[in-house]
């Protein structure tokens, strides 16, 4: 009598830890950015652009420092905003429209996970913009206060956060079409008028008295501050996390997946 087929033990295999399906979401979101012409050009040529605008024009002379030196902190305060907000809105909004969202919210990823994937993939891409306009402010001239880098980057980080969750409400509450529009106007708003790139001194009266309370402006003149004199204020690192807390409590009150 034969002896019966021994009967082999399958293991299914299950999803992936949360931390892995993390880190894989956001390898996938910095590759994509990395790989998009429009955004690339959004976060790296057009900041290296107004580097060098700033440094060869004399819009920031009389301000007490080299232009290059008081150029390129508004320059990292704007590829910030280029990536976390005008960039990760447009890409959310768009993901949205096309069911990606929808569908990447009913896997083992979660929606929490796809939030922190994309919070990676800007940090990731910031890192890149960072090292790129610092190796090019040093060619041009760029002397920063040695003790202004942790709290600088600090700050880097805390601004890219408020415009995440700023483009993260834009992106889940209006139309894609509509989330093109706002993101981009306001680059261009708050670059050229929002105390970001240009310190406030040079604004006209009225965009003095507001640009404090803007995001853009108190990232720009905090990494000025940080940069150039090495000190830390604590009214702009106020007015970043109420911009990071307000709008994205909205956003997860507010964000529709579909």
């Amino acid at each position: 009598m034969t002896s019966p087929l021994p009967v082999l033990e399958t293991k299914h295999a299950g999803p992936a830890p949360l931390f892995r399906r993390i880190l894989l979401q956001g390898r996938y979101e910095t590759i994509t950015m990395i790989r998009n012409g429009e955004q690339l050009i959004l976060a790296i040529i057009l900041p290296l652009l107004a580097l060098v605008g700033l440094t060869v024009t004399p819009l920031l002379d009389g301000l007490g420092n080299s232009r290059v030196d008081i150029a390129v902190p508004g320059i990292l305060a704007l590829c910030a905003m280029s990536t976390a907000f005008t960039g990760q809105g447009i890409a959310t909004g768009f993901d949205r429209r096309y069911g990606v969202l929808r569908f990447l919210s009913t896997t083992p990823l979660g929606r929490t996970g796809l939030i922190v994937g994309k919070i990676l993939a800007v940090l990731a891409v910031l890192v890149l913009q960072v090292v790129i306009v610092s190796v090019v402010a040093a060619l041009l001239g760029w002397h920063p206060r040695p003790e202004g880098w942790l709290p600088g980057l600090c700050l880097l980080v805390l601004g890219a956060a408020a415009f995440t969750a700023l483009g993260l409400l834009v992106a889940g509450t209006v139309r894609p079409e509509a989330t093109l529009a706002i993101t981009n106007l306001l680059w261009i708003l708050l670059g050229a008028l929002g105390g970001i790139v240009v310190p406030a001194e040079r604004l006209p009266a009225l965009a003095q008295s507001i640009v404090h309370f803007l995001p853009s402006g108190s990232l720009g003149q905090s990494l000025r501050d940080a940069f150039l004199h090495g000190t830390v204020s604590l009214p702009y690192v106020v007015v970043l996390l109420l911009w990071t807390i307000v709008p994205g409590a909205a956003a997860v009150r507010w964000f529709k997946w579909n």
